[in-house]
């Protein structure tokens, strides 16, 4: 019995039901243009006019369905009063997915038509037989059946019927707009797909934004490490070398926090600032906050690097970093070897530097003398980045005591 009756002390049936009087309220301001038959055709016969105005007046609604921002809203309104969880429609509907919403328009219009004339009926009835308003000669007469009064608790009990039958209209409305809207109002295959497709590319740009903090912060916090420990040791006996390794100390803050302000704000879905872009143009300002930590750098640059550009330079500027990392972060303090080579083809990365008893990779495993892994963030990361630049990555032992790294990326195609 109590589960009988729990709909009707649902919120929601009656809020349902509210959605259903609003569709049949909305769609008044186009009952005028559906009336125009009758002033065309005025000696048509009342059911001729009738069904002309009915047919003018559905199309008049579906054609409102079409516009996109008919279906926002009444997805928006149909989360708030049928509770029903709906998702954003993701792309404009095509093909026969776009009668979808018309169709739900119609249905929630005649079932808000429907409910409101019914439920109105009933509960007037309710109000007036207790009170015994109703002729007791002429009652109430609907569809051949006839209602008379005769005071009483007879009409009590009739009332309260009446009452609960309105309550029950609410129920049946509220369940059937519920039970539609999934269907209609939801999203077709086509918008499940677009939604996951979307959903990829916002999970592949945070995977992005990954790859780059690592890579960024990564090398700052090793680099700072180092001048600081330099800074400490110099502090005394070369003040100008200790104040040297804390100003490079404050540019790699500076540039990292720019770096992380970015990444907060794309995480945090706002509008950030412009994303600051590392090129090969920043090079040189890298390997000078390299030499002022201490690190013996032997450079060759080769080709016109200025002709590198966007995608293919940033990338570039990224995995020269995360190389240059690894060594200042597990070589034994001999020279690094850096190469970037510009051909016309390709563009030729590398940097090698001295293991000693055998180094760690920036996933954090041993190679050289050691056992060689590739598990972790550093590595996977270089290598993920190459591979979707269509390139060739070589990273393990070179010799008994060095640690190698060789990219080559392909020019053309590049953005």
């Amino acid at each position: 019995m109590i589960r009988a009756i729990r709909p009707l002390l649902r919120g929601s049936t009656y809020s349902g039901m509210l959605f259903a009087y609003c569709g049949a309220l909305a769609s008044l301001p186009l009952l005028p243009f559906a009336l125009l038959p009758t002033l065309v055709w005025p000696s048509a016969p009342y059911g001729v006019q009738a069904v002309l105005v009915l047919l003018l007046w559905a199309v008049l609604i579906g054609l409102v369905g079409l516009a996109r921002t008919t279906r926002r809203a009444l997805i928006s309104f149909a989360r708030q009063l049928l509770r029903v969880p709906l998702p954003a429609p993701a792309a404009v509907p095509a093909g026969t997915d776009r009668w979808r919403t018309p169709l739900w328009l119609l249905l929630h219009v005649a079932l808000g038509w429907a409910g409101a004339l019914t439920s109105g009926v009933l509960i007037l009835m309710g109000i007036a037989l207790p009170g015994n308003w109703l002729d007791a000669e002429a009652g109430v007469s609907l569809f051949g059946w006839s209602l008379r009064s005769d005071g009483g608790w007879q009409s009590w009990v009739v009332a309260l019927g009446c009452l609960l039958l309105a309550a029950v209209v609410c129920v049946v409305v509220s369940g059937v707009l519920r039970w539609l809207a999934p269907r209609l109002l939801g999203p077709s295959s086509a918008e499940r797909l677009a939604l996951m497709a979307e959903r990829e590319q916002r999970l592949a740009e945070r995977n992005k934004l990954a790859h780059e903090l690592h890579d960024s912060i990564g090398h700052t916090l090793t680099a700072t490490t180092i001048q600081a420990a330099v800074a400490g040791e110099v502090l005394s006996d070369d003040p100008v070398a200790a104040r040297a390794a804390l100003r490079s100390i404050e540019e790699s803050a500076r540039a990292a926090l720019e770096d992380l302000d970015y990444v907060l704000g794309v995480l945090r879905e706002e509008k950030a600032e412009t994303a600051p872009t590392r090129t090969l143009a920043d090079l040189p300002e890298l390997l000078d906050r390299l030499r002022h930590a201490g690190a013996v750098l032997e450079v060759e640059l080769s080709g016109d690097l200025a002709q590198v550009q966007g995608t293919l330079s940033r990338a570039a500027y990224r995995i020269l970093q995360e190389g240059l990392t690894n060594a200042l972060r597990h070589g034994t303090g001999g020279p690094v070897e850096v190469r970037v080579a510009a051909l016309p083809d390709f563009l030729e990365l590398g940097v090698v530097n001295g293991a000693g008893a055998g180094m760690r990779t920036g996933a954090g495993m041993r190679t050289g003398a050691g056992v060689f892994r590739t598990s972790g963030h550093g590595l996977p990361g270089l290598t993920e980045r190459v591979r979707l630049l269509h390139g060739e990555i070589e990273v393990g032992p070179d010799g008994p005591r060095h640690w190698r790294l060789a990219v080559r990326l392909p020019v053309r195609g590049s953005a």
